[in-house]
């Protein structure tokens, strides 16, 4: 049985084709089924966030269809074979232990990829999709993860993509927020971190707007700020000098219509938009609004490359650590020798308790 990951992340693809295989983490069991279903998995972990989408699979053969299992993924129609990679074995482990433990990530040594993965690890463990392979692998990425940021200090003044984008609207108003007014759309992790940022910079007002308004109103409170009813966003903005939205809509919430009624009410005073979300939250055609100003994930990346070369020396450090992980991984992970009385320990199942039924399989 082989051990192997495909994926695309933003090193491979923009923000405009990975929104299109996203999956909101409610759905991480069930499209982890089709995957399985499809490609005649034995075992699959399928990890979404905003800068990659990836599977983490057991399987008797790696072969050039793998990337029809992506076309599982989205309805667009694209292909994406040109974006993908394929890593098998102990490159595949190497690789897992890189982005679980913030190596591989557009800000290097953040902290919030490790919980999106241990959470995509679980939703495919509760839907029992996971084995004798992902489960140790996935453990022991979990472990490295933390031994990473005890031992070395790869994460010390690391930022979050929240933190990126307040260090940007910073950016944009000369390092100067105490008289200004942010607006945070979403009050999710990213949308707290935003959140918290922003009162560590001592932004005048920030409004917090939430498809749950108690969810708004508590995040709110807890950082002296103002909570906003959804419905009521759009009038809100006028106030606003910068918005950033983070919110797990799989649809565009704002669109250029809307902007233009906004930039009506506010006469035009220059508005900064900055969608850190994935699939985005904006429409794109916002920006050719006059004094329009639309920042997305991607823009971040110069910031990005700036944090990257203060921490380049600790990179060497984490490096090694999780090749031994991955050496000692390897020979756990290597089968014990076949015997004709003895079955097989892996078998692909026959069935799977997800209720999809698809056809064409692929190995």
């Amino acid at each position: 049985m082989k051990l192997f990951v495909a994926g695309l992340s933003y090193k491979t693809a923009p923000v405009e084709l990975r929104e299109k295989l996203a999956v909101h983490p409610s759905m991480l069991r069930c499209h982890g089924c089709r995957l399985r279903v499809a490609g005649g998995l034995a075992e699959v972990v399928l990890l979404s966030t905003c800068n990659r989408v990836e599977v983490y699979g057991v399987t008797p053969k790696v072969n050039g269809n793998i990337h029809r299992l992506f076309q599982q993924l989205s309805t667009s129609g694209v292909d994406f074979a040109p974006h993908l990679y394929i890593k098998e074995g102990a490159e595949a482990v190497q690789h897992l232990f890189s982005v679980v433990s913030g190596l591989d990530s557009m800000v290097i040594g953040e902290t919030e990829i490790t919980g999106q993965v241990k959470q995509a690890y679980l939703a495919a463990q509760g839907a029992k999709l996971t084995g004798r392979v992902t489960n140790r692998l996935f453990q022991t990425a979990l472990q490295a993860a933390k031994e990473i940021r005890t031992q070395t200090s790869i994460g010390r003044g690391a930022t979050s993509v929240g933190s990126v984008a307040v260090e940007l609207a910073e950016r944009i108003f000369d390092h100067d927020l105490s008289a200004k007014t942010v607006m945070i759309i979403g009050a999710g992790k990213m949308g707290e971190a935003c959140v918290r940022h922003l009162a560590k910079k001592g932004a005048r007002a920030v409004l917090v707007s939430n498809r749950s308004y108690d969810r708004a109103v508590n995040l709110a409170a807890e950082f002296g700020g103002r909570a906003i009813r959804f419905d009521d966003c759009l009038a809100a903005m006028s106030e606003a000098d910068i918005v950033v939205s983070s919110t797990g809509s799989p649809t565009t919430i704002l669109h250029r219509a809307e902007v233009a009624s906004v930039m009506s009410a506010r006469r035009n005073r220059p508005l900064f938009l900055i969608d850190i979300a994935v699939p985005r939250d904006i429409d794109a055609d916002v920006d050719r609004l006059e004094n329009v100003f639309l920042f997305n994930v991607d823009h971040l990346e110069a910031i990005v490359r700036e944090n990257v070369r203060q921490r380049e020396q600790e990179l060497v450090r984490c490096q090694a650590i999780l090749q031994e992980r991955t050496t000692a991984l390897m020979s756990k992970l290597a089968p014990a020798p076949e015997r004709n009385d003895v079955p097989r320990r892996w078998a692909i199942p026959a069935a799977t308790s997800c209720p999809v039924q698809l056809a064409g399989a692929v190995a």
